[in-house]
């Protein structure tokens, strides 16, 4: 399988399958110099866990940390910085049942077409388990950019199914409930819409949000590097995404040039309908990205598909699974979107010196 590496200047690698011994990522171009611990990596990975509510899968994973290379005494050296993690609560026998099945809603028709062989156990590569390393790479990147810029990443739960959770923000309460919701009011009530979601076997969709403050102006490169271009890719990579949205996004479709132009006065925009980029380069305000998630596929409830044959089945998939895959997203697009971040930082200064 190709393509397992993204960045340029700044590259993560990242390897491993959901139920295998374990997982890890391999991350170069990190400059020297950067204090980081496997204890601050560790809290990021918490914020992603599942098994932190009734609301998640039960699945329980220590996440233990280990840094095996490119940090010597609590810095970064500048070569390759190895992380790993062991897979610890894998329960394969649950997959059993789906070795010659394809559910609907997966990649296990897909991979097996490309590549004439799959993992079925727990969807193999194509499980979300891969984004615990891009967490891990996230963590790295966000401190570099705090630490180096001054620039601090937020996401939080904008829409659960039907319900807005934004309407009535509270930026610090967001790491208070497992929703990372901004609005502790509504936290209740997506409790028991999700209470009552799991008892009917179902599952919805979700949108996150996540904004970077303090990035400079002139990050990005025109045409083929554009940083909106490269953020777009890089939530789409995210499983279960289905649509990436950068400041106003689709609702710029109704609004008129009058309103979606972003007035310049001495003082600074009248708007950020632009998501703080312009042309693909960062115009100095925050940048914004808003992504959709799709209902998870794993359902209790029975569905038609085909077996390896061509045989027309019934499939019901068994095991542990998020009955909303976006309650747990949020530390993953914040990851994405520091490690693009500091990726385009590292590659403004290769070219420009600044």
């Amino acid at each position: 399988m190709s393509l397992n590496t993204f960045g340029r200047m700044l590259r993560v690698t990242t390897w491993g399958e959901s139920h295998g011994p374990a997982i890890g990522c391999v991350i170069d171009g990190c400059p020297p110099g950067l204090e980081i611990s496997e204890e601050e990596i560790r809290v990021e990975l918490e914020r992603r866990a599942t098994g932190r509510s009734r609301h998640t899968s039960q699945r329980r994973e220590a996440d233990d940390v280990k840094i095996l290379s490119g940090v010597f005494e609590g810095r970064t050296t500048g070569t390759p910085i190895s992380l790993f993690i062991e897979n610890t609560d894998a329960r394969s026998k649950d997959y059993g049942n789906i070795a010659r099945q394809f559910r609907p809603g997966h990649a296990d028709y897909t991979y097996f077409k490309k590549y004439g062989h799959r993992d079925y156990r727990g969807g193999g590569r194509s499980s979300a388990r891969e984004t615990t390393m891009r967490v891990a790479a996230g963590a790295l990147a966000k401190k570099w950019l705090a630490q180096t810029h001054g620039i601090a990443i937020h996401g939080w739960l904008a829409q659960l199914g039907e319900i807005r959770c934004d309407t009535d923000t509270q930026w610090d309460t967001v790491n208070d409930n497992p929703f990372f919701c901004p609005d502790p009011a509504r936290v209740p009530e997506l409790e028991a819409y999700m209470d009552k979601l799991r008892k009917s076997g179902d599952s919805t969709g979700a949108r996150v949000d996540a904004r970077a403050t303090g990035v400079p102006a002139g990050w990005g490169e025109p045409v083929y590097g554009k940083l909106d271009a490269d953020l777009a890719t890089a939530m789409m990579s995210i499983n279960a995404t289905k649509g990436v949205e950068i400041g106003a996004g689709f609702d710029s479709v109704s609004q008129l040039g009058t309103e979606h132009r972003d007035e310049m006065t001495p003082e600074g925009f009248l708007g950020n309908h632009a998501g703080g980029i312009l042309g693909g380069i960062s115009s100095g305000q925050d940048v914004t990205v808003s992504v959709a998630f799709k209902p998870t596929s794993s359902l209790r409830l029975p569905c038609r598909s085909i077996d390896m044959d061509g045989n027309e089945i019934e499939v019901v998939t068994k095991g542990r699974h998020d009955p909303c895959v976006g309650i747990r997203a949020t530390p993953i697009v914040e990851a994405m979107l520091a490690l693009v971040l500091m990726d385009h930082a590292l590659r403004h200064r290769g070219q420009t010196g600044q």
